[in-house]
């Protein structure tokens, strides 16, 4: 049955990315190309809807991850914790490196939101320059979320799954903990690494100038 359902999925995704390329090809060859443009969609939305939806998946992907890894973990210490209680105390540092993921989230959220200022897009509307400003800095916010968001959320799996690991393996050696730790840590650093490029990312917004 599952392989079934494989080959079924498998199908599906091709047929619909069949359909998706022929149809561009289509329209780029036949002279028609600018139908397949999406700018008018970005044109026509709001720069702070998308600053905003940013700000929505940078806490709200963190989150996600942060809960899974902690279930992962957390899961894996309480059932190794019942023949093995010394486990319990020490590999809660597991869950504080899942913690940090959803803090990464938070912290980005936080500066996103700050870039943010009350414009008056009508007020702009002529003044092309501005309005380019405007329009960049809510997609590099948005952009600066998702990033965080996806980001943190594969971070919060990996150490979820290596903290899960981690307390299985020190149950049965402990010398084993300290090891598999350093993967964690490693593993934790790619939420920071996240962090870091969403700065740069955002560090140009300035919708301030528009007013």
């Amino acid at each position: 049955m599952p392989g079934l359902l494989a080959q079924f999925q498998y199908v599906v995704y091709t047929i619909t990315l069949s359909a998706i390329l022929v149809f561009s090809l289509y329209y780029v060859l036949t002279g028609k190309g600018q139908r397949v443009d999406f700018g008018w969609f970005l044109e026509a939305t709001s720069p702070f809807m998308w600053a905003n939806i940013g700000i929505g998946l940078s806490i709200a992907l963190s989150v996600v991850g942060a809960a899974w890894g902690i279930y992962s973990t957390g899961a894996s210490i309480l059932g190794g914790g019942v023949k093995t209680p010394r486990i319990k105390t020490k590999n809660l540092i597991s869950i504080i490196f899942c913690e940090a993921v959803a803090i990464y989230g938070i912290i980005m959220a936080i500066i996103i939101s700050n870039m943010e200022e009350n414009v008056d897009l009508a007020s702009i509307e002529n003044d092309i320059q501005k309005s380019k400003l405007i329009y960049f800095s809510g997609y590099a916010m948005f952009g600066g979320g998702l990033t965080v968001g996806m980001t943190n959320l594969f971070c919060g799996i990996a150490v979820g799954i290596v903290g899960s690991g981690a307390a299985l393996a020190d149950a049965a050696n402990p010398n084993l903990f300290v090891k598999i730790l350093i993967v964690e840590i490693f593993g934790s650093a790619i939420g920071l690494f996240g962090l870091i490029v969403a700065i740069i990312q955002t560090s140009k917004v300035k919708m301030s100038v528009a007013n």
